[in-house]
């Protein structure tokens, strides 16, 4: 291991014990009406994952969850491309998927379960519309940017519309298309959780809404807590790639 990834090593363990202090100084604050200790939280956590109840639910919403990022990727990169590759479309379209962005999703959750109904279908579909729009705002920034010196060299060897998406605009527009991942991951996770709390018999997201109705603080600790584990972690890699890629083309 290298100077530099042990000093990353060494202020990310900082930086937990630092989380993990201010928490405890914040549960002695607030108290056990408010919030548990993170060494209870940790504790009860345990428990949750020893039960084949909870893993029911994780399994839930981790089916939602895949799916939702798939569909957002898959529909982000179609209609970034398409955008991207089309100047006037791009200037018309953008402010239109500006606007999407900034309208709160949840006052659509009426329109998706009057599409969708109750259930998996319901959560994907809210998922989706989270994640989406920034996937497709970055690829098409990404493919409206591109050096206009590599689409010249693609006209002048003759490349098909595959080979130019295969060979020059997915490599050249990549670490820009990754970022707008990187960002739909963390709203599609949101979007996914947001839609088991309102329209859902199972999933991490309605455990954590039956809990607050219950007031059940231990509950709502640990599944939090599992959630930020989680999102932290995979956003954490995530970033690690997304710097790499942007090095890489620099």
């Amino acid at each position: 291991m290298t100077a530099k990834s042990w000093l990353g090593a060494v202020n990310s363990l900082i930086l937990i014990a630092v989380l993990l202090a201010a928490w405890q100084l914040l549960f002695e604050f607030a108290g056990n009406q408010a919030m548990t200790a993170p060494v209870e939280t940790f504790r009860y956590l345990t428990h949750l994952l020893m039960t084949e109840t909870f893993w029911g639910h994780i399994e839930e919403t981790s089916r939602a969850f895949f799916f939702a990022l798939l569909l957002a990727i898959l529909l982000g990169l179609i209609i970034g491309f398409l955008l991207g590759a089309h100047r006037f479309s791009s200037e018309v379209f953008e402010p239109v998927l500006v606007a999407f962005y900034s309208v709160p999703k949840i006052t659509l959750y009426p329109i998706i379960l009057l599409a969708f109904g109750l259930g998996l279908p319901a959560k994907i579909a809210f998922g989706t519309i989270h994640g989406v729009v920034p996937v497709a705002i970055f690829t098409m920034g990404a493919v409206r940017n591109l050096n206009p010196i590599l689409l010249k060299t693609a006209r002048v060897l003759r490349l098909g519309p595959k080979e130019l998406v295969g060979s020059v605009l997915l490599p050249a527009a990549l670490p820009e298309i990754f970022t707008g991942i990187r960002v739909g991951f963390s709203l599609t996770l949101i979007g996914t959780l947001l839609g088991e709390m309102f329209g859902s018999q199972r999933g991490l997201g309605y455990l954590l809404m039956n809990a607050i109705g219950l007031q059940n603080v231990q509950l709502i600790m640990a599944v939090t807590l599992l959630i930020v584990l989680f999102a932290a972690s995979v956003s954490t890699l995530l970033i690690v790639i997304d710097h790499r890629l942007h090095r890489r083309v620099s």
